[in-house]
This record gives C-alpha cells, structure tokens and sequence, in this order.
C-alpha cells in the first residue's frame, strides 16, 4: 500500500492509470504511451469440492494510443481437488497484442489477439498453447461506463467429444458513486460445444483517492451448475515507470 501511495503522489497529475480490473472484460482504451501500468491481486475460488488461490497479475504498455502490448497471468496457483490433494506452483502466462479505435470520448471499439503459454505445470494449468481473439466495444451511457467483450478461444487440452473452440461473452457495467469509490457489476458466459454452460455475475467496488492508482474488492458467483460456486477477490493498479 505504501508503495502504490509513494508511485500515485510522483506521477504527473495528466497521467492517470486505465484499470482492467476488477471485471473480465476489458476496456478499448490503452494506457498512456509509454507508460508501463502494474495491476496485481488475489483471488480465492470454490467449486463443490475444489478450492483454488492465485495471485494473477498483468502488466500493460501502450506503444501508441492506437497499439499496445499486454503481459499477464497468475504469479502463483494453489489448488486442492475434492480428494484433497493439494497442487502449486508458477502459473500459466499470456501474451495479448492490443489495436484500440477510440472514436471519442464516450466510444471505442478494440481488438486483442492473445496466446497463452502453459508455463504452470499441467496440474495448475491449461497444459497445452491457448489462443483468443477478442472484440471490444466500449460506451458511456451517461454517468454508466460500459465494456462489452465477444472472443473466441481455441482450446489447447480438449476432452473427447467437446470442440475445440470456446467462445466468451461478458459485459460489464461501472459508474462512479462519489470522488474516490465506484462499484462495477459484470456478467459473462463462456460456451463449448460438448460442455455445460458457465455463466457468472460479478459485483466490485474500487476505491481510487485519484486518478494514479486504484484498490478493488469484490466477489463472483456462478448462475450455471457448471460455474463455480463463488469467487472472492482484491487488488490495485498503479503505474511503475515511464519508458519514454
């Protein structure tokens, strides 16, 4: 905390973060060129028997306000299956390049192709290469800022009989309640052919004294039989440096 407080008091008062957190779904905008933004946290899942904690981080860098570069994944996993055995370790790591087309203010629209790198062991990870491309659309209605989010993944690791391609809709929806608080609420629902439905709804709050760094916390609970029953979680944005 001390440290997100000393980057947000050096930074120059122009230069404000662009959280992705806490929904999933991302917003069209980059970052500041050439400014490299941290945003790291915890998360804590249960599903029937299973538990899972990781800590998923993600480092952004806009090359232009049209191409930026995305670095993220969890630092580390620990799992434990309805058998109890216990699992940990380094989790997977994923690559995103970013095309942002703001038109205004109020609207943008974005792109993102990504892949992901199964750098965890198979037990805490995906186990084989994953690729997503992902459209944005992004709007303000008002004092309502809306991200909308359609992707489609192919799947590295696919049980007989599934498809290989899984394709993601979520939309999220923030507003600002006073100087320093928001709160965010997100739905969003994954399909694969062959597999049930997961469907989520998110509610968040973030917590931003100004406009350099922001500190969320919020919860997820799954609306399907296949979601997870629930998923708490917390983190922070800050900037880290300016690269030119």
């Amino acid at each position: 905390m001390a440290f997100s407080l000393f980057a947000a008091l050096a930074w120059s008062k122009e230069d404000e973060v662009t959280p992705y957190r806490p929904s999933i779904s991302n917003p069209a905008e980059l970052p500041t060129p050439g400014r490299l933004e941290l945003e790291f946290g915890g998360q804590h899942t249960k599903d029937s028997g299973t538990r899972d904690d990781s800590l998923p981080y993600l480092l952004k860098l806009a090359f232009t306000k049209e191409w930026g570069i995305l670095l993220g994944g969890d630092a580390y996993v620990w799992s434990r299956d309805e058998q109890g055995v216990r699992e940990h370790g380094f989790g997977d790591t994923t690559i995103t390049l970013k095309r942002s087309f703001m038109l205004h203010d109020q609207t943008g629209f974005g792109l993102e192709f990504g892949a992901k790198a199964p750098t965890a062991k198979k037990a805490v990870g995906v186990g084989k290469p994953e690729y997503t491309l992902n459209g944005i659309y992004s709007q303000d209605f008002g004092r309502i800022h809306m991200d909308a989010n359609l992707n489609t993944t192919r799947i590295g690791n696919v049980e007989p009989g599934t498809s290989r391609m899984q394709k993601g809709l979520s939309a999220a929806f923030s507003s600002e309640v006073s100087n320093s608080w928001s709160g965010t609420a997100e739905v969003s629902s994954i399909y694969r052919k062959g597999t049930p439905t997961d469907t989520q709804l998110l509610a968040a709050a973030v917590y931003s004294p100004n406009k350099r760094y922001a500190i969320d916390i919020g919860i997820s609970k799954g609306l399907t039989k296949s979601s997870q029953d629930w998923s708490i979680f917390s983190g922070f944005v800050i900037p880290v440096g300016k690269l030119w």
